[in-house]
């Protein structure tokens, strides 16, 4: 071992004995770096850049200027040392938590470069950001770090990247849009017809209810679906707007169907045969589809501030959002009364190189083939999928944890393992 390395090692191993057990165990060998020269230098894993190879200081400085002067601040990623060591200039820094986010990647380091100064500290603590079901804020999270992340520490990096993108992803729905404050005043007549979803509030108390979703797993369960459905006691159907076409095609009746998107068309939600089929939707919904679906209809909103001047004139309950039908669909389930709740289709992921079920690739999004991310299917491994889809992924995590007094099952393993939630054993292959 290094001179460095054995230097930080006494450090770690007084400070964090199973800690260091753990660093001894990876495979630093395993990470292909190489030295980048500029003014200074850094280190380059993958052609990933760990800091600025001209003033790594200086950029760490600007870093830190982004988190207030707090007490307690985290930060995910150890880099080559730079944003602990400047944060810990800070006279009024009484704790700083240092994770973790490539074990390897910080063995490695650690042969390299004397670290002691930030891991002597007695405000440092030094932990794996896995060993944690969530982030903590306020945070700073190393921009190359989110992208090394290895497979322990990624579900909390695919948190920490949700909540970064989160302002970004919310532009679309700025209040004051002329398109947005068209589409609701265009929605507005369907709405005041309609009744609320409150009225489907605790309809249905201690039923199992499935929520099926549009993923590929969906595939596996359209025979099972279809004898269930024609049981004379069953769980009630509630399906997304994009699972209601393959499922009629499959011989599948709904109980419920929930629709969000703006982007809803005809093609997606045919309505010729929707009789006897209620209809949850937002208002952001095309009018013209929800005008011509022949069932009951049922408005609602979400916390969105879209929705803030409707829900003071025009009160209608809410339903949980996160920026797939999937999270009020759930959150419909359960306000209906749902203990047991099976989800299908419920991938967050790419599995069997398809993006949906019934659906042609890039019928409903970017094709596979541009999938550049990856979560842990149910089998350990990793799949592909979209970074808005790991968003997806997080907030119905969230969403689960919060929600103790409800069992959630997922029916198949080739999705995206969702926390919080068992395989339930009558679909599980």
């Amino acid at each position: 071992m290094s001179e460095f390395f054995q230097a930080n090692a006494e450090v770690i191993q007084q400070r964090w004995p199973a800690l260091f057990a753990r660093l001894m165990a990876e495979d630093s060998s395993a990470i292909q770096a190489e030295l980048v020269q500029g003014l200074g230098s850094t280190l380059s894993v993958d052609g990933i850049q760990l800091t600025s190879r001209h003033d790594r200081v200086h950029e760490a400085r600007v870093q830190a200027s982004s988190l207030a002067e707090k007490p307690r601040l985290h930060v995910y990623g150890t880099g080559l040392g730079d944003l602990p060591s400047v944060l810990l200039e800070r006279d009024g820094l009484e704790r700083l938590y240092v994770h973790i986010l490539n074990g390897a990647l910080f063995a490695l380091v650690l042969q390299l470069l004397d670290q002691r100064q930030w891991l002597a500290d007695p405000r440092v603590e030094l932990m794996y950001a896995g060993d944690h079901a969530d982030l903590f804020t306020p945070f700073f999270a190393l921009p190359a770090e989110m992208l090394l992340a290895d497979d322990f520490n990624a579900k909390v990096r695919d948190r920490l990247v949700n909540e970064v993108h989160l302002s970004f992803n919310n532009r679309d729905f700025d209040p004051q849009s002329p398109a947005i404050q068209q589409r609701l005043q265009d929605s507005l007549e369907v709405l005041l017809a309609d009744d609320d979803v409150a009225q489907l509030f605790g309809t249905c108390l201690g039923r199992e209810i499935y929520v099926i979703g549009t993923g590929p797993s969906l595939e596996q369960h359209f025979e099972r679906l279809a004898a269930v459905r024609g049981q004379a006691e069953r769980p009630l159907f509630i399906c997304v707007d994009t699972a209601y076409r393959p499922l009629r095609k499959h011989g599948i009746i709904p109980d419920l169907v929930v629709t969000i998107d703006k982007l809803i068309g005809f093609r997606h939600l045919p309505f010729e045969a929707s009789d006897g089929i209620p209809l949850v939707y937002l208002p952001m919904s095309a009018p013209d589809v929800l005008k011509a679906w022949k069932g009951k209809r049922y408005g609602a909103y979400t916390a969105s501030p879209v929705y803030a001047t409707l829900r003071q004139q025009h009160p209608r309950a809410e339903l949980h959002a996160g920026g797939s039908v999937i999270h009020p669909a759930v959150d419909l389930a359960v306000k209906m009364g749902a203990t047991h709740i099976t989800l299908f289709g419920a991938d967050f992921a790419f599995p069997m190189n398809r993006t949906h079920a019934g659906w042609d690739d890039g019928d409903l999004g970017p094709p596979v083939e541009q999938a550049r991310h990856w979560v842990r299917d149910g089998f350990g491994e990793r799949v592909r999928t979209q970074l808005n889809f790991r968003g997806y992924l997080c907030v119905l995590e969230r969403y689960i944890a919060a929600h103790p007094q409800v069992q959630f099952f997922n029916s198949s393993r080739a999705g995206a393992q969702i926390a919080g939630t068992q395989f339930n054993q009558e679909f599980v292959q």
